[in-house]
């Protein structure tokens, strides 16, 4: 289990650390001019970001906690996507309840769009739990790191240097074990989704749920961004390799990112072994709205399936479902809980306070 575990880290590292890669070369190739854009809308940070999260799986609000950490976003639009993104959850909802699955994500983002207007007015820091030094870096147009040209390939190759290879040889090996299926859809991935064939009771019943189309998206998405990434390190000056990708994101960011999602995974995986938190919550529906919506605390998308299967059993109402779609991110919040802890809750707090008034007003009006 440890070797999953480690898998599913590295899965979740490489798809941050390569956005964060991603979204430097753009910044920096176009000398800011996109960032520069969103960063003076807050209000098209909002709707971006709600964009963003909607999309199901964690990859959207992956993008976004980048944005954030380098401080092109602000906060209310951080906000704002953990309030629109249903995680893997959306995976699923869209399989065994479509109709309901579209009305509760247009249901989503506009609450999304909403709260993150209000946070705008109310909440003074925008940049909660970040330090200034992590904006993205730009440069002048004298300056090496821009004008990049593919035809700087033979010569980076010609004069191959110590980062570039150990770069060029990690997306690589990556590259090939996705492609090759060494990391693959019917192990591995799966099991970033609670495995291919998760069993779930419900009222004494099994559902059995096949998640290879979720792990699909996610190799076929690590694959596009993994190319992505070779182009830049084959094509890229070592100014811009050096200061931006290796010091600036890698030597930074990754090992912070990886412990922290190693550590949160095993965590869980380990409190699983001690604690059936899907029959638990079954065996107590008087209080499922709070537990769902402290459930959603958790950055982890196995324990909030539940909910999910009991409202397509009847179990529940939709604002129960929604309440607990408000709150839980999946994966996606687990490089913000690396990167800032209070950025982390701060976010956290305010999707448990969005969750309970719309969940409580829910169940009061009889929906």
């Amino acid at each position: 289990m440890i070797s999953v575990i480690f898998q599913q880290t590295v899965i979740i590292t490489t798809f941050v650390l390569g956005m964060m890669m991603v979204i430097e070369y753009i910044n920096v190739q176009t000398r800011g001019m996109w960032s520069d854009r969103i960063q003076s809308s807050p209000f098209l940070q909002i709707v971006l970001g709600s964009l963003m999260g909607i999309i199901p799986g964690c990859l959207g609000t992956y993008t976004v906690v980048s944005l954030y950490v380098h401080r092109v976003i602000m906060f209310p639009a951080l906000v704002a996507t953990f309030i629109a993104t249903s995680g893997d959850e959306a995976f699923l909802m869209f399989t065994i309840i479509p109709v309901t699955a579209l009305k509760l994500n247009i249901m989503l983002f506009a609450i999304a769009v909403i709260t993150g207007i209000i946070v705008h007015f109310t909440v003074k820091n925008k940049f909660i739990g970040l330090i200034k030094e992590k904006g993205l870096p730009l440069h002048n147009k004298n300056e090496e790191c821009n004008h990049y040209d593919p035809k700087h390939i033979l010569t980076n190759l010609r004069n191959l240097s110590f980062t570039r290879a150990l770069l060029l040889a990690g997306a690589l090996g990556l590259l090939i074990s996705l492609s090759t299926g060494i990391v693959d859809g019917s192990h591995h991935l799966n099991t970033l989704m609670h495995g291919s064939q998760n069993l779930t009771s419900v009222n004494g019943a099994e559902h059995a749920h096949d998640h290879h189309g979720e792990a699909d998206w996610i190799r076929i998405s690590l694959i596009v961004l993994l190319v992505s990434i070779l182009y830049i390190l084959l094509t890229v000056k070592d100014h811009f390799l050096q200061e931006h990708l290796w010091q600036h994101i890698l030597k930074k960011h990754f090992l912070k990112i990886f412990l922290w999602t190693f550590g949160v995974i095993l965590s869980i995986h380990l409190a699983n072994q001690y604690i059936n938190l899907q029959d638990w919550i079954s065996a107590n529906l008087y209080l499922v709205l709070l537990i769902a919506v402290l459930i959603g605390i958790i950055p982890e998308s196995g324990p909030h399936y539940i909910f999910v299967l009991l409202f397509a059993q009847g179990a529940i109402p939709l604002s129960i479902l929604l309440a607990s779609s408000i709150v839980q991110d999946g994966h996606g919040s687990l490089p913000l809980l690396a990167e800032s802890q209070k950025g982390f809750f701060a976010a956290k707090i305010i999707n448990i306070i969005v969750g309970l008034l719309i969940g409580a007003a829910g169940l009061y009006f009889g929906y």
